[in-house]
């Protein structure tokens, strides 16, 4: 009896080895290239066009659009990239990002800012022409072509 119990104690521990674990998928390292143009007053508001590409190979038409509200005036178009963090496949990037800014620019202008959507983050750098000033807040949206 103590054989047997040996024995079965035995085939389940190897058998508990030779079960994988329930990994998380690696890391890929995507990018965001865009172009977008838009208005404020009170309201802001962008629309436009962008590709995700992935390290894995993969790449993702996206349509974005920019949405929000706060003491913001002008109208521009931008041209700009974006890296997300934390991701592990494509689709992943798709949502709604959370957004907070200060902007100022005359004829040239540039940005910068850093979005989040659950564990997914968005660093976004754009330069474009037209006119803004103020402090928004609102939200990022990508969504599939």
């Amino acid at each position: 009896m103590m054989i047997r119990a040996t024995v079965l104690v035995s085939l389940l521990a190897l058998a508990g080895l030779s079960v994988p674990a329930q990994a998380k998928p690696p890391d890929i390292k995507c990018k965001l290239r865009f172009s977008a143009s838009g208005w404020s007053v009170i309201y802001k508001t962008a629309k436009g066009t962008g590709v995700v590409t992935c390290s894995n190979g993969t790449s993702l038409p996206v349509r974005i659009s920019m949405k929000g509200g706060g003491l913001t005036a002008g109208k521009s178009t931008l041209q700009g990239t974006g890296v997300f963090s934390d991701v592990h496949s494509a689709r992943e990037v798709l949502g709604s990002y959370v957004t907070a800014e200060a902007h100022a620019g005359a004829v040239k202008s540039s940005d910068a800012q850093v979005l989040t959507k659950g564990e997914v983050s968005l660093a976004l750098a754009a330069t474009g022409r037209g006119w803004d000033l103020g402090i928004a807040f609102g939200a990022f949206h990508i969504d599939p072509r």
